[in-house]
């Protein structure tokens, strides 16, 4: 995205994007999911804030799929690869590799076109995996699963102290990672002497993938309306912010308190929107990667899938994996543990496995 202007009377949203156009873009794709999140007409006689209380949209059916087949490297990826393209969401995948090289993934998926119950689509799912992994595959299996066993799958709420301060260890020594593993000279700013209704927060910061959606979250996590913004991003990839927004209540932020809690968390998200860090867990190695949920339950998209891009690029094959969320402090958090190969990790640097995972989620690469 170059830039990007958005306004709103109170009822009506007006949103227009200049993006720079790639070739591997699915327009007719992107088009439909925007309508999708978009409300309808009848939904549009006035602002609605987000509230825990409101209830929630039936959950989408959650499917299992099974598959076994032989290991190699980057694996992982051209099967999370696959299952993106066939607009499969994975909620939660359970891998795991034997003695003998041969590798059991359990993917608890969703559907966005909510077809997977049906004979043709699970058929195109496996030929379609088929074709990636040719001779590889062992066996295949999708089922429908019901949240008694969705349950029992569930990782446990919360995390060993040991692996939390792996992943936040930097905010408790108020220290942060080097400058290329963070959006690095963050500066947001707010003034309500521009405007007579509105709060003016301004932000200057260096462009990364899903910065329109950091910010957003991290708004709406907070109760906040946008009546005017603009986004424009120079040379250099740096960016600069103006958004115009007011409380629940129509007013301007005027408690010192409220706008100290919305500024740091807005630079925190900013300076980074994720951990990313790789640990020694005796012989092993763990990389360990925290993706904030937001509090209507949703986390940040293709976390998974650029995890396992990056890996694939370092020729790094993996020995497991597991995503869970986790309460960690105040807030949940999506954490993917992945178990690397003890062979293939012993010959590439922790320092250089953080910098290629974090660049792939930043979209540096």
């Amino acid at each position: 995205m170059c830039c990007e202007d958005v306004s709103t009377d109170g009822k009506w949203c007006y949103i227009v994007f200049w993006v720079v156009c790639k070739p591997a873009t699915r327009w007719e794709l992107l088009k439909k999911r925007l309508v999708q999140a978009c409300p309808s007409c009848s939904s549009a006689s006035g602002i609605s804030y987000y509230r825990s209380e409101l209830q929630s949209p039936k959950p989408p059916d959650v499917f299992l799929i099974k598959l076994c087949c032989v290991d190699r490297k980057g694996l992982l990826h051209d099967v999370t690869q696959v299952l993106s393209s066939l607009e499969l969401n994975i909620q939660k995948v359970k891998v795991s590799t034997t003695p003998d090289g041969t590798v059991v993934d359990l993917f608890f998926i969703t559907d966005t076109r909510e077809l997977l119950h049906t004979k043709n689509r699970q058929e195109e799912t496996y030929k379609a995996l088929e074709d990636v992994m040719q001779d590889a595959v062992i066996s295949f299996n999708i089922e429908k699963v019901g949240p008694e066993i969705t349950a029992c799958c569930q990782a446990s709420p919360y995390l060993p102290s040991a692996i939390t301060d792996d992943i936040f260890n930097f905010e408790m020594s108020n220290d942060l990672p080097s400058v290329s593993l963070t959006s690095n000279n963050v500066c947001v700013t707010m003034d309500n002497s521009l405007s007579p209704a509105h709060t003016l927060v301004q932000i200057v910061c260096q462009d990364h993938k899903g910065l329109l959606y950091d910010i957003m979250r991290t708004l709406k996590d907070y109760n906040i309306q946008i009546s005017y913004g603009r986004f424009y991003i120079k040379q250099g990839r740096k960016c600069e912010i103006d958004l115009f927004i007011m409380q629940s209540d129509g007013k301007k932020i005027v408690d010192p308190s409220k706008q100290t809690a919305l500024l740091s968390r807005l630079k925190m998200e900013l300076l980074q929107p994720l951990r990313v860090t790789v640990v020694s867990r005796g012989p092993d190695t763990e990389l360990l990667v925290a993706n904030p949920v937001e509090l209507s339950s949703k986390g940040r998209p293709l976390v998974f899938y650029d995890i396992t891009l990056a890996l694939k690029m370092l020729n790094t094959c993996i020995f497991s994996a597991e995503i869970g969320r986790h309460m960690i402090r105040d807030r949940e958090w999506e954490v993917y543990r992945i178990l690397l190969d003890e062979g293939a990790s012993s010959s590439i640097p922790r320092r250089k496995v953080e910098e290629e995972v974090w660049k792939r989620l930043m979209g540096w690469e």
